[in-house]
């Protein structure tokens, strides 16, 4: 039976890039570096954030963005201050997409190896709620 998520991988071309990226966006935590020592397939570093286990492990980006993303959750009141966090390291913003209310709000943001991040205030069950509405109400 799965009981959680265990961690999260991510194929990084520039190691100390992306530990920018994790700590000041996320408010990451480093925890391991393989420094010399290949433990692994390549240099790597492992990272809490909350208490999820983030891993970035060098090698090529991805080649193309695709939707593929991770979401993390985040209060409402502070998007502004992501945002801002974002932009500080030149990270690519995408605009929001078009959504209804009831769903929340996002920040999409890729890395130089082409993973797309979103900050999400909304939650499953809000979701859930508003498309239960929307397949309701009468056209």
């Amino acid at each position: 039976m799965i009981e959680d998520l265990s961690h999260i991988t991510f194929i990084v071309s520039d190691l100390d890039r992306m530990t920018e990226i994790l700590e000041t966006v996320f408010g990451a935590k480093q925890v391991y570096e393989s420094g010399e020592k290949q433990i692994s397939q390549a240099p790597e570093k492992f990272f809490t954030v909350g208490d999820l286990w983030i891993a970035i492990i060098q090698g090529k980006g991805l080649s193309e963005r695709t939707y593929d993303h991770v979401a993390f959750k985040i209060r409402d009141e502070d998007i502004d201050i992501y945002l801002e966090r974002i932009r500080s390291l030149n990270l690519d913003v995408m605009p929001p997409p078009p959504r209804v209310e009831g769903q929340g709000r996002s920040i999409y943001f890729h890395d130089a190896d082409n993973h797309l991040f979103e900050l999400h205030s909304g939650t499953l069950a809000e979701r859930l709620e508003t498309y239960s509405r929307l397949e309701e109400a009468p056209e």
